[in-house]
């Protein structure tokens, strides 16, 4: 018994067949896919470095005192600016002027005593040639006069040291600078040398920065210097731009005071000591800052928005080009730093490369593309969909 086949499954068979693809004949190629690019020129770029650092006073001084006494007077306002050898504090300097006092009235009887002394050896050198006296006689009278001299001498030292206790009575500042809390009042007991300063002062005008950088940086931009990529007028100063904490830009330029050729054996890293004038007080010390440093150009190098890098779990950048053959194509770049939005790019790339900035996300290495060229704006972004121009283009063709 033969089943009858149902006409409809007949005729889906045989549709199935006819449109199905001929033994040999190749499948339909798949469709392209829309891309944006940017043709790549080389230029001379400025080559900065960003790198975060604090505020370091260009000058501290903590104040000491150097003799034993009670505090008379505080002869300064906390927190206020004060010139090197103003009067600080002033310590009851009674016993020093008594010192100076006797030690003077010392100096004085030893001269006496010299004078003396000197008198009686010019005598007896006289007497000695009529043989009135010994010789013994006139060395005796040479001995008194040599200890006479030792002993004003002696005396003229205890007078400049009772001098120098009574000016050390008065606490002069040591550099000029903004004072801060003083750490003693009227009527304290201060000794001599002591732990605690009785107040500090920082000179803020100028003012330091210490920026930090890893010595692997540091080998990457002599290499650049060496290899001549990097480049920069001799003498000129490295100019140094500062933000601060709030996100704001600090309006006056400094420069690069000191590298630290010694590299932190726990941290990798070294100190940029950059100086900057700081006449509104802007910059306080202990504040933390980051700051662009311009180490200087770099001829032939190509600025690549930096949405059109991506890095591998290895750390090495790559980007898509568009071939000749109008498929993408992944290529290998090497990156040194950056310039606002863009990666600066030293090796991968060359002169009027097509270089793929939008639709990316979309291809993989290979992929055949239709290149629609873009424009990037200073923030890095596209303003108009690819699609949308190239939609644009096509009814601009067909009409």
């Amino acid at each position: 018994m033969r089943l009858a086949r149902k006409p409809g499954a007949l005729a889906a068979l045989l549709l199935l067949v006819a449109c199905s693809p001929q033994e040999g004949q190749a499948p339909p190629a798949p469709p392209k896919i829309e891309v944006g690019y940017v043709t790549l020129k080389p230029q001379s770029v400025p080559r900065t470095i960003d790198l975060r650092g604090r505020v370091v006073a260009f000058a501290t001084a903590e104040v000491r005192p150097q003799v034993n006494g009670i505090v008379r007077k505080i002869a300064f306002a906390e927190g206020r600016e004060v010139k090197a050898g103003d009067v600080l504090y002033e310590i009851d300097d009674a016993k020093f002027k008594a010192a100076f006092e006797a030690a003077e009235a010392a100096l004085k009887k030893a001269e006496a005593v010299t004078t003396g002394a000197q008198t009686t050896y010019d005598r007896n050198r006289t007497l000695l040639e009529t043989r009135a006296v010994s010789t013994q006689t006139l060395d005796d009278s040479q001995t008194a006069l040599l200890q006479a001299e030792a002993d004003q001498e002696a005396a003229k030292a205890d007078l400049e040291t009772a001098r120098i206790n009574l000016d050390y009575a008065t606490i002069r500042a040591p550099i000029g600078g903004v004072i801060g809390v003083s750490n003693v009042s009227v009527g304290a007991l201060v000794t001599e040398n002591q732990t605690d300063a009785l107040a500090t002062i920082r000179q803020v005008d100028p003012i330091h920065v210490d920026l930090v950088d890893s010595s692997a940086n540091f080998l990457r931009i002599r290499e650049e210097v060496r290899s001549g990529r990097l480049s920069r007028k001799p003498g000129t100063p490295m100019p140094v731009t500062l933000t601060l904490e709030n996100g704001t830009r600090y309006d006056t330029q400094g420069q690069i005071s000191l590298i630290d050729m010694v590299v932190g054996q726990s941290t990798g890293t070294f100190t940029v000591r950059a100086t900057f004038p700081n006449k509104g007080r802007m910059l306080i010390p202990g504040m933390f800052v980051s700051a662009t440093v311009d180490l200087g150009t770099m001829a032939g190098a190509f600025l690549v928005p930096q949405r059109a890098v991506t890095r591998g779990d290895d750390g090495k950048a790559t980007v898509y080009l568009v071939t000749a053959e109008g498929k993408a194509q992944q290529q290998q770049v090497t990156t040194s730093g950056t310039a606002g939005n863009d990666w600066i790019v030293t090796d991968g790339v060359k002169d009027g490369d097509r270089l793929i900035v939008d639709g990316f996300q979309k291809i993989s290495d290979g992929s055949a593309v239709t290149p629609v060229e873009a424009a990037i704006d200073d923030d890095g972004v596209v303003p108009q969909d690819i699609e949308t121009q190239a939609a644009q283009t096509g009814k601009g063709a067909g009409q």
